[in-house]
């Protein structure tokens, strides 16, 4: 059974295949289109598609895999396996649910933290009882330099350097650079640190564009042990609803 899977981002998009849980093939593209996806896919025999998208428009990617295969419409409330508590779940992101699923299906009867280091970061539990509650969201990377720069007069705007590891700038870009990195760093420390004082045996699994960035930063801290990068951790939880849909 192969299952053609699209992550639509803020950034890019990912399509993946999967023969039943095994991951065959990955494309990262800049700009999803028909023709891309039916140059991915073509030469296979697609039983069935899903997409997540942050996007409010996938339409026309939806009558297209209609036309090829089943077609399984992502929504927050599709898993059997989750007790989505969230309080508003038309709100809540399809990549954050998605890889929530993806997290359950790794480490079944787990309290998992996923964190996506994408264009936000953003931080949600589930419990071993397949509960969730809700999670946290902050600016990403990027979107933290951007914003000091259009919400002030004076600050520059600042290409991304993840290779900077100074502890403070020696000059303005610099000391951008040292706010936005090394206080991303401190913040998703202590939002581990958080979640680990009340599960000791927490696991924590790291997707997104930055999540190397991530793991490079914390491979020597106390957490190190409990890191889990998963990159593709959001094509995981959405071939895993395909399966819970045909159980």
């Amino acid at each position: 059974m192969v299952n053609l899977v699209i992550d639509i981002g803020n950034t890019f998009s990912k399509m993946a295949l999967f023969n039943n849980r095994e991951l065959k093939d990955i494309q990262v593209i800049d700009s999803l289109s028909v023709e891309a996806i039916h140059s991915f896919s073509h030469s296979y025999a697609i039983k069935n598609a899903i997409i997540s998208s942050v996007k409010e428009q996938s339409s026309i990617y939806e009558e297209y895999l209609k036309s090829r295969c089943n077609f399984i419409r992502f929504t927050t409330a599709v898993s059997s396996r989750i007790d989505n508590q969230y309080q508003t779940p038309h709100t809540l992101g399809l990549d954050r649910f998605a890889a929530i699923i993806g997290s359950e299906a790794i480490f079944p009867e787990s309290n998992c933290l996923a964190i996506d280091a994408g264009t936000c970061i953003t931080y949600d539990f589930l419990d071993t009882r397949c509960r969730y509650s809700g999670g946290i969201i902050s600016p990403g990377l990027k979107m933290r330099l951007k914003s000091m720069h259009a919400f002030t007069e004076r600050l520059p705007l600042v290409e991304l350097d993840e290779d900077f590891e100074a502890s403070y700038g020696r000059n303005t870009q610099e000391s951008l650079l040292a706010g936005v990195l090394k206080g991303s760093v401190h913040e998703m420390y202590g939002f581990i640190n958080d979640y680990f004082i009340k599960w000791p045996d927490l696991k924590v699994l790291i997707c997104g564009g930055d999540a190397n960035f991530f793991v490079r930063q914390l491979k020597n801290s106390i957490f190190a042990r409990i890191i889990n990068p998963e990159p593709n951790l959001v094509l995981i939880g959405l071939n895993e609803v395909i399966h819970q849909h045909n159980e």
